[in-house]
This record gives C-alpha cells, sequence and structure tokens, in this order.
C-alpha cells in the first residue's frame, strides 16, 4: 500500500500489516495506507482480513508529531467506520502495547486476539482529551459503562487477560502471534462467525444514579480536570443515543477539548518532559561510565528512599551511617517503607523481599571502595558535606561518580574538597525519594560531561523525570519555592490563617498548600537553613518570624506532631490548632502589621506569580535550560497542575501583560524588594511576546 503499511493475501486472509517504527504510530501514511488496504480487500479473493504490527508493538496511538496540525485526511474516526463497515471479516492481532487510537482500531475490527503478553490502554485523558475516534462509544457496548469509565478514566493499561474478562479481547495465546492470529482467523472462517459490529451491540442498561456517582467521583479524583467529565458525558450519550449520533457527539465533546486550555497544557507538559531529557551541547554519542553499585551516605528518611529507588531498579546498595545505632534506625525506615509499598499494592512481598535484599549497611567507609556512585545524602551542613567529600575522594576508586543530594547548597564548593571536582555533580531527589518522580541533576561548573550524561541517563533507569540545573542557592526548584513560600508567610502574617492560604492554592489546583508543604517538609528545615546565613540574607523577617516561633516552640512540622496544624499519631490527619493563630497574631504585633481580610484571587496571584517572576529570573540566568524544564520542575517535583502546564506556561496562557500588570501592582502595594519585575518579564510583555516564543527563538540561535 505504501512504506508504512503492507497488504498480501495469505491463502484466503488478506493481511495488512502495519510498519512503522518504533511505536506503529497511526501518522497519515499509515491511516491512508489501511484505508487503501481494505478498499483493495474488498476486490480480492480474501476471505476475511488479518491487522497486526511488525516490530515491539501493535499500535501505541496517534503520532506525536503531528499534535498541533491541522488534521490530515484520512481522520482516524472515518477510517475506523470503514473498516467496521467490512462485508468480510477484520480480526486484530494485538502484542506489545495497543494504546489509544490503536486500540481504537482494533476495537473496529470484528474480532481481537492478542498475547498473553499484551496490554491495552486509553492514555488520552493524560492529554486532557478522551478516546475520540469511537471509543466512548464502543467500549461501553463490550464492557459495560463502569468498566468503560474506569478504564478511560485511570488512563491505565490493564493486561490482555484483564481485556478478555471484560470483553474487550477475544481469544489471549501465547507463543508466535501472527500463525495464531491467521489459525484464529480460519478457525472463524470455518466456523461461519458472523461480522459482528460492535456499533450493532447494545449497552447494558444502568440505573441513572450510576452516573451522578461517576460524575462525583470523578470530580473528586481529577480535581480540577474537565476531561474525564466530557468522557462521562460521551460514555451516556452511548447509553442515550444511537451509534452515528453518539459518534458526532464525541466528535464534537472531543474537538471541543481539544481546542480548549487544558489540553494545550497538558500536551506541553508532554513534550516538555521530553525535551528536558536533552542538554544543550552535550553530544549524543557522549560516553556513559558503567554504574553497577550505588553507595548511599545517610539513612535518614531521604537517604532509605534513595536506596530504595536504586534497589527497586535493580542496582545493589550500600548505606553508610555513622554509628551502628543510625544504621538500624536507617534500615528499619527501609524495612517500613517496603512493608507500605506491600500494603498498598506497589509491589508484591515477593518483590519487595528482592529489592531489600539489594541494600546492605556498614559504618566504613571502606566499603564504598568499589562503588560506582557514591550520593551523599545527609542534613545541609556545608561543613559536613565537604568534609564528607574529602573522605569520599580519599576511598573511592577512580572513575567513581561523587554526588550529593543537597537541596540548596553550592555544588562548586562541595566539589572543590575533592582533587577531582569533574566526578562530581548534584542529584536532587525529592521526598519521598521512593516515589516522587523528579531528578534535579545539578551540573557544576568542573562537572566532565560523560558524568552529566552518565547521571540523566541514569534518572531515566531508575524511573525518574531528569531535569538538568545550574548551580545557584536553591538550584531550580528551591530557589522558585523560596518567594513562593514567602508570600505564603506574608499572607499569614498579613491577615490570612494557614486553612485560608491552603484551601486557596488547593482549589486553584495545587496538590498541596504551602502551609502544609512546609509541615511535611519539616519547619527546622528552614530554620536550620536561615542560621547558617548572615541576618541581612535572611529576607523579610515577617516572612519567617512565624514559622520560626513554631520551631522555637518544638512545633517542628508533621514529624513532631505539630508544626502549623496538629497531627494525629496514627493517621497524620491534620486538624487546626488555635494556639498557632495566637502565634501568627502575636507575630504581627511584634513586627508592627496591621492584619486584614485578603481574598483568595490576593493569595493565589501573589504565590503563583512570585513562581512565575522568579523563574524567568532562572531562565534568563541560565539556571534552568529553558522555560519548559522549570514546568517540568514543578508539576512532576511540587504538585504544580499538570492541566495548567506549568509556572512558564500558565503566564503565557494569562497574559505577560496581565502577569507584568500584576506583578507591578504588588510592587506598589507591598516594595520593590520583594516585587521588582524581572527583566525578562517586562521585555517580554513590553513586545506582546510570550515566554515560549523567545524561547523557540533562543532554541534556533
Amino acid at each position: 500500500m505504501n512504506s508504512r503499511v503492507s497488504y498480501e493475501l495469505v491463502e484466503t486472509v488478506g493481511v495488512i500489516t502495519i510498519d512503522n517504527p518504533p511505536v506503529n504510530a497511526l501518522s497519515q501514511a499509515v491511516r491512508a495506507g489501511i484505508l487503501d488496504a481494505i478498499r483493495a480487500s474488498r476486490a480480492d479473493d480474501s476471505k476475511a482480513v488479518l491487522i497486526c504490527c511488525a516490530g515491539r508493538t501493535f499500535s501505541a496511538g496517534a503520532d506525536i508529531s503531528e499534535f498541533g496540525k491541522p488534521p490530515q485526511e484520512p481522520f482516524l474516526p472515518d477510517l475506523l467506520n470503514e473498516i467496521e463497515a467490512s462485508d468480510k471479516l477484520v480480526v486484530a492481532a494485538l502484542h506489545g502495547t495497543a494504546l489509544g487510537g490503536g486500540f481504537e482500531t482494533a476495537l473496529a475490527c470484528h474480532y481481537r486476539i492478542a498475547l498473553d503478553s499484551a496490554s491495552i490502554g486509553l492514555p488520552e485523558v493524560k492529554l486532557g482529551l478522551f478516546p475520540g475516534a469511537g471509543g466512548t462509544q464502543r467500549i461501553p457496548r463490550l464492557a459495560g459503562v463502569a468498566a468503560a469509565v474506569d478504564l478511560m478514566a485511570s488512563g491505565k493499561p490493564i493486561t490482555a487477560a484483564r481485556a478478555a474478562e471484560l470483553g474487550l479481547v477475544d481469544k489471549v495465546v501465547s507463543g508466535e502471534l501472527r500463525e495464531a492470529a491467521l489459525a484464529y482467523t480460519n478457525e472463524l472462517l470455518a466456523a461461519g462467525a458472523p461480522v459482528r459490529r460492535v456499533s450493532e451491540l447494545d449497552v447494558d442498561p444502568v440505573d441513572s444514579s450510576l452516573f451522578d456517582e461517576l460524575r462525583t467521583t470523578l470530580a473528586r479524583r481529577a480535581r480540577g480536570q474537565i476531561a474525564p467529565l466530557k468522557m462521562l458525558e460521551s460514555v451516556q450519550a452511548a447509553l442515550t443515543l444511537p451509534f452515528a449520533e453518539g459518534l458526532a457527539q464525541e466528535r464534537e465533546l472531543f474537538l471541543e477539548l481539544m481546542r480548549g486550555s487544558q489540553s494545550n497544557a497538558l500536551r506541553h507538559v508532554f513534550f516538555a518532559e521530553r525535551t528536558a531529557a536533552k542538554i544543550r551541547g552535550l553530544p549524543r554519542e557522549t560516553p556513559r561510565r558503567e554504574i553497577k553499585q550505588v553507595g548511599i551516605i545517610g539513612g535518614g528518611t531521604m537517604g532509605g528512599g534513595i536506596a530504595m529507588t536504586f534497589a527497586n531498579a535493580d542496582f545493589p546498595v550500600v548505606m553508610l551511617e555513622i554509628n551502628d545505632a543510625a544504621l538500624a534506625r536507617g534500615l528499619s525506615i527501609v524495612d517500613r517503607n517496603y512493608d507500605g509499598s506491600v500494603k498498598r499494592g506497589k509491589l508484591s512481598a515477593s518483590q519487595a523481599t528482592a529489592c531489600r535484599e539489594l541494600i546492605s549497611g556498614t559504618t566504613d567507609y571502606a566499603a564504598l571502595a568499589q562503588c560506582d556512585l557514591v550520593i551523599e545524602a545527609v542534613f545541609e551542613d556545608p561543613k559536613l558535606k565537604q568534609d564528607i567529600f574529602a573522605r569520599l575522594d580519599k576511598c573511592c576508586k577512580d572513575g567513581a561518580i561523587l554526588a550529593t543530594n543537597t537541596s540548596y547548597q553550592d555544588v562548586d564548593e562541595i566539589a572543590a574538597a575533592t582533587d577531582r571536582p569533574e566526578d562530581v555533580i548534584g542529584l536532587h531527589f525529592f521526598s519521598p525519594a521512593h516515589i516522587m518522580k523528579l531528578l534535579e541533576v545539578v551540573r557544576g561548573e568542573k562537572t566532565a560531561d560523560d558524568v552529566l550524561a552518565t547521571c540523566m541517563a541514569l534518572g531515566k533507569k531508575i524511573r525518574k523525570i531528569p531535569v538538568m540545573s545550574g548551580v545557584c542557592y536553591g538550584f531550580i526548584g528551591n530557589r522558585m519555592l523560596q518567594p513562593y513560600f514567602r508570600e505564603g508567610q506574608l499572607c499569614l502574617i498579613e491577615g490570612s490563617t494557614p486553612e485560608r492560604v491552603d484551601a486557596a492554592m488547593q482549589e486553584w489546583g495545587m496538590a498541596m498548600g504551602p502551609i502544609s508543604v512546609g509541615d511535611l517538609a519539616g519547619l527546622d528545615v528552614g530554620y536550620k537553613a536561615r542560621e547558617a546565613l548572615a541576618i541581612d540574607e535572611r529576607g523579610d523577617p515577617k516572612s519567617f518570624r512565624v514559622s520560626d516561633a513554631l520551631v522555637e516552640m518544638g512545633r517542628l512540622g508533621q514529624k513532631s506532631g505539630a508544626g502549623f496544624y496538629t497531627y494525629d499519631a496514627e493517621t497524620r490527619v491534620k486538624s487546626s490548632d488555635p494556639v498557632v493563630l495566637e502565634v501568627i497574631v502575636q507575630a504581627a504585633k511584634a513586627l508592627d502589621v496591621e492584619r486584614r481580610e485578603i481574598d483568595a484571587d490576593e493569595i493565589v496571584d501573589r504565590l503563583i506569580y512570585s513562581l512565575v517572576n522568579e523563574g524567568l529570573r532562572v531562565v534568563e540566568e541560565g539556571i534552568a535550560q529553558r522555560p519548559s524544564d522549570i514546568d517540568v520542575v514543578y508539576v512532576y517535583g511540587y504538585g504544580f497542575p499538570a492541566w495548567r502546564g506549568g509556572p512558564m506556561h500558565y503566564a503565557d496562557a494569562v497574559g505577560l501583560d496581565k502577569v507584568l500588570a500584576r506583578v507591578t501592582e504588588f510592587r506598589d502595594r507591598f516594595g520593590a524588594a520583594n516585587w521588582t519585575p524581572a527583566p525578562l518579564l517586562q521585555k517580554l510583555a513590553a513586545e506582546g511576546s510570550t515566554i515560549e516564543a523567545w524561547a523557540a527563538a533562543a532554541a534556533n540561535g
């Protein structure tokens, strides 16, 4: 048919083979080739048609290179209707992953056979969409409303066996798929199996209250996102409208989402994540160092989580602590975390045991001598970190990568404690390290290219999303977090409450409010960091007076059972504490702050625009390679809602002129010390440009 799709007659079966590596995406050429093959099958001697894919997978869906471009014929819904309308049996043979439009293509076939290792899924919700080529109409007809909604709302793949249980796959086989699929097709022909069009099936009736329940569940689970609710509306059409009318409504709702801001933001994050892995000026052929064994210094919550991260990716790990008692505490943290992973169903008991066996403990630096990578994960004391790296310099083998997990400190100063600064890099994990996806890879002034290339590739191996940062206090994420937290604390002392600040940000879409985040991280972390700074380097006292007062009362956050909130010892459920409001009011009096009512809009704008303003400085200084890297950091590391695209994308969506106007208003109201507009914000707003356009121009030279 064309270079991407072939058609051949195997006895009485016309075999359509899609060969569009790496994932057999449904590009325009593939769609056109399938259509030509289906039409050719009508006129030849075939009695049935088999659709299969070459390579490691069935089609994984849409061609992402076509995203954002005008659609080209044949459109996928039209193609699938033509496949389904065939008067000859059409069978789909699934292997690897059949995702999105790829699985919708299989649903348009009359029968489906799958390898037992195959999985199917509909991940469109992750891009702010839902299946738009008949999926919302066909799946309920096969699997029922509840199962269809769950499959499409979660976006998670299911096994071939589970798909067969739901009626989405007709036969599951092992071994060589093409031969099994040809045999199955011939069996259907011999049995006189009918042409079975899913569109002609009825949806099993459900109680009308089910949709109300599903709507409530989806609204809670996908807080702020509209795609799951639009999907539910389209599924309801499958129950109430004829198939053709349901398809038309599905298409209308799909295109509405495609044109909307949420899908635009989620598609931005999708591409930004992939772009972040690319280091400008670093050749693709840069060699990688071999990492076989990993050492972790520090057995606290962070060190234990990092150890689990590597063990879960099948790396042997040696954890070092200062003495036997500290080591025992550290390993017990690991044990509890693995127990939790089993209870939550993240790992089986046997998997957890196998991973745990990869982690050993020591109190002797000599045990790190054969490690290929050593990560320091002790608390934020720059002198302690330098002492540790001086010891590592002496005990680690040549070529070992020496990494610091510091959240704030100068990686170059830490590297200077060694005679091999080229081997030193920052690997900033986020807590809990075995769960959080983000990894900031901090490139020091003297970090060797092969060390950087190794760590970026290693980030993917341990199932993290690596983003490169330059060296500055706090790197990308925590540097920007400082003004964000500052404004949260200022809103508190100026008249709000912890509950109102957190509620405003969560209702806007943040995973947690900033006050709760502070309690989770530990209020003493910031307290100790400020202690290491000169008085004039600590910033506005109003921005930390309340937090410091709580620390001095012994209220460190969740770990001490009380911070801005109090926490149940067993469940960690938080509750308000009137004592905290008293502390806030007293701090305001001491600093001569007149408290006032602060509405949610002001809270949100102060916190989010402080992120945007600082983010633009981070980009302009070259700490972040590109604005979209900042968006990846905040979506995957700080709970920024992906459906808003990250701080930089959100600023473009609002309009930089509007952002500048609000920042300027805050400068006039609260002073230039905290609210001087970033030069890049002023420049782009004056030009009527966008951050995205500026980044594109910078990338092109």
